[in-house]
């Protein structure tokens, strides 16, 4: 015992295997999942195992029974890392809920980031059913810096150029403005965000000069940069092609890491081009990874400048492609103009389905479901069934990529790009002996997305166990009521000057 016990001190259980130092019929364990199918992308383990649980991690992968207070059957069944979604809009408990019972138990806002960071973190905290986390909002600084603003409350945020357009997204900064813009940035990497979000097509009037200069100060302090390129569609400069390509230069010239968000919709019909373009660029040293989420749709508030004139010939769709969320119709060039002066979220119709399938299957493209709140039972269903989906449609009936691939791109890629600024990553997206007992436990014939564009509020099938830092937040199907077991994931460490 005394070998065993200094062993797994020294973390050598994890290279010899529980066999050797922490699974004998004699530990006791608070939790063990009991004959599942383990699967860890990292080391490629997939076989029937016995998961011993104490506390918030895994202290026992066993090939022998364990002994534990609670004992859970999961013959049968696969016990994975729990998804982490690195593009979560939906921050709050009622899509956690959502998002739970699809297997998600690390839901983070990185696209758009948080603003301000401190408070966004002191009101999360408040209903954490799963781990929580966001960059600084590189929008909310701009917000801040050019109207006022520190509350999406405050009016100011409402102000409007000569044109009728928000002065945050469409005004200008000149370069003796950017200090202040980068100053109120670094004030949220100081308070712990996990690097800088930035949604570009928001913001049109952020020029080339402006993002660089961010992304400098990215490089400067080590941390991610999560981009909503500049454009989407053909027309170029500013299409998706121009788009990924400043993304690209800028992360060369500046030494920053780079992850660009959901491919598939600022992609279109390039999608596949793009990401071998992304391919190419991380084998010349490039720090650079991206995402997709597996709906041929998109989804956004339709005051955005995304639908400032000209979109039609951006995008290549027109009205009826666009849906309003909040009742399913399928929109006219009279019920746009209505909707758009009152504000909302749509549903997009514009991402082809080759694109989809290409990028869901490509090396490396990890898995995120840049969900949208569920609002009155009505939104995209990306944000309930994103990786169910990927699970059962794409693994299970398509076969477009293996089991194992699946789940690597659903936690241990996630983690592994969280893990450049935050060390402490390495504890998720494996099911390993140190590791967290973040934990996903589905039936791979059964597992499905049940949510539709027509009806997203539809929990997704096959997943009877989810764990969140060794407490479970669904069992046997069901939430558990009463449980907030999700912590932040947050910086700790101040950045470097």
């Amino acid at each position: 015992m005394a070998l065993r016990n200094r062993l797994a001190a020294l973390g050598v259980c994890a290279w010899l295997g529980v066999v050797a130092c922490g699974g004998g019929s004699s530990e006791s364990y608070d939790i063990v999942l009991a004959g599942g199918r383990v699967m860890d992308p990292e080391s490629g383990l997939d076989a029937v195992r016995h998961v011993g649980i104490r506390g918030d991690r895994i202290v026992a992968v066993s090939t022998s029974p364990l002994r534990g207070a609670q004992e859970v059957d999961v013959s049968g069944l696969v016990v994975a890392p729990g998804f982490i979604d690195l593009h979560a809009h939906g921050q709050n408990l009622s899509d956690n809920r959502w998002q739970a019972r699809d297997g998600v138990t690390t839901a983070l806002e990185m696209e758009a980031g948080v603003w301000p960071v401190e408070s966004w973190y002191a009101e999360r905290a408040k209903e954490g059913l799963l781990n929580y986390g966001g960059t600084v909002g590189h929008i909310g600084a701009r917000i801040q810096y050019i109207t006022g603003a520190t509350s999406e409350n405050d009016p100011a945020i409402g102000r409007l150029n000569a044109q009728g357009f928000p002065i945050w997204s469409h005004q200008r900064l000149e370069a003796s403005e950017f200090p202040g813009l980068v100053a109120l940035i670094e004030e949220g990497l100081r308070a712990g965000g996990l690097g800088i979000g930035m949604g570009i097509n928001y913001s049109p009037a952020a020029s080339p000069q402006e993002i660089y200069r961010v992304f400098e100060l990215a490089a400067a302090h080590g941390v991610p940069i999560y981009v909503h390129v500049r454009g989407a569609g053909v027309g170029e400069p500013n299409g998706s092609f121009g788009s990924i390509q400043e993304m690209l230069s800028n992360a060369l010239t500046s030494g920053a890491s780079l992850h660009i968000v959901h491919l598939g919709s600022s992609g279109l019909i390039q999608g596949p081009k793009l990401a071998t373009m992304i391919d190419a660029a991380r084998a010349r040293g490039v720090d650079v990874t991206t995402e997709v989420y597996p709906y041929t749709a998109a989804s956004t508030a339709i005051e955005s400048a995304i639908f400032d004139p000209g979109w039609q010939e951006r995008l290549g769709i027109s009205y009826g492609d666009i849906q309003w969320a909040a009742t399913g119709e399928r929109l006219t060039r009279e019920s746009f103009d209505r909707y758009r002066k009152q504000g909302g979220p749509i549903i997009i119709h514009l991402i082809p389905e080759t694109t989809v399938d290409s990028l869901v299957a490509h090396p490396g493209v990890m898995i995120a479901s840049d969900g949208v709140p569920i609002i009155n039972g009505r939104g995209h269903p990306r944000g309930v069934g994103t990786y169910a989906r990927v699970l059962g449609r794409y693994v299970r009936e398509r076969k477009a990529l293996s089991l194992m691939d699946a789940l690597g791109k659903m936690s241990y890629l996630p983690a592994e790009r969280l893990r450049g600024a935050l060390p402490e990553m390495a504890r998720k997206g494996r099911v390993q002996v140190g590791a967290d007992a973040d934990l996903t436990v589905f039936d791979a014939e059964r597992v499905i997305d049940r949510a539709t564009f027509d009806d997203p509020a539809q929990a997704s099938e096959g997943i009877p166990h989810v764990m969140v830092n060794g407490v479970f937040v669904v069992r046997d199907g069901q939430l558990v009521d009463g449980v907030l077991p999700g912590r932040q994931v947050r910086r700790t460490t101040p950045p470097s000057p």
